[in-house]
């Protein structure tokens, strides 16, 4: 599976952004999607994962209510949208692709190559 991150930008704190991530190669429903993030000098940490369905979704408890993850298997694109921007926020974001949902990195197969996101105060 070859991922295609995109959709980051400078935004200011308060603002939205919409992350795509665009899938190639494989039957796309067949992977759970995961969005991980990292920032300068910062262990890459999980925001969001989809199952291959789209019917379950998980978050940490930092973004609940301000990250949804959302997926069209029609498009082979799974879509990361960020609300409320913080500039802690502030990170290369990566979307990956694996057979289950989950928050552990390593269990994600494939990875794209990030897209930048920079939240200014």
């Amino acid at each position: 599976v070859q991922l295609q991150a995109s959709g980051g930008g400078l935004v200011q704190a308060g603002g939205s952004l919409r992350l795509s991530c665009a899938a190639s190669g494989r039957t796309f429903s067949n992977y759970a999607m995961g969005w991980f993030r990292q920032a300068p000098g910062k262990e890459r940490e999980f925001v969001a994962a989809i199952s291959g369905s789209g019917g379950s979704t998980y978050f940490p408890n930092f973004v609940k209510g301000r990250f949804s993850i959302s997926r069209d298997n029609a498009k082979n694109t799974v879509y990361l949208q960020i609300d409320s921007l913080k500039p802690e926020d502030t990170a290369v974001y990566y979307c990956a692709a694996g057979e289950l949902a989950t928050v552990n990195l390593y269990e994600y197969e494939y990875w794209g190559q990030g897209t930048q996101v920079t939240v200014s105060s």
